[in-house]
């Protein structure tokens, strides 16, 4: 009994690492899908790739878990030329070439563990970015 009472609060302090742990990792999972269904949104279409509003729906959709505390930032599109770098603009990229689409979606989340440990920050920025390819019909 009287081991059992020495090991119990470091078996308590262990198991409640393994808890914040999982819950960090469950959520950095979330940010990650998140942001991946927003980049899957837009790539449907130029049309769906410029409508950074439908594209953060998405993303917030798919995070449901968050209560809305999610951020997705403004959707980047990038033009690129086959046979060269990158294009100033797409407008410009379509005027020599066949452009590329791709579109680049950020989500960011602030987790705050359930206990507060002495040493460690209070909140963990978690971000999630995806970059696909816009379909050019």
């Amino acid at each position: 009994m009287m081991e059992f009472a020495l090991l119990l609060p470091v078996l308590l302090i262990l198991l409640l690492g393994i808890i914040e742990f999982g819950r960090a990792a469950y959520y950095a999972i979330e940010v990650a899908d998140a942001a991946r269904a927003g980049a899957q949104y837009g790539s449907q279409s130029l049309a769906d790739a410029a409508n950074p509003g439908n594209i953060a729906a998405a993303a917030q959709n798919n995070a449901q878990d968050m209560g809305g505390a999610l951020t997705v930032n403004a959707p980047q599109t990038a033009c690129v030329c086959p046979g060269g770098g990158v294009a100033g603009s797409c407008e410009a990229a379509l005027a020599g070439c066949y452009p590329l689409v791709y579109l680049t979606v950020t989500t960011t989340y602030n987790f705050t563990p359930l206990f507060n440990y002495p040493g460690l920050p209070t909140t963990y920025n978690l971000t999630g970015s995806s970059t696909l390819p816009v379909q050019v019909q």
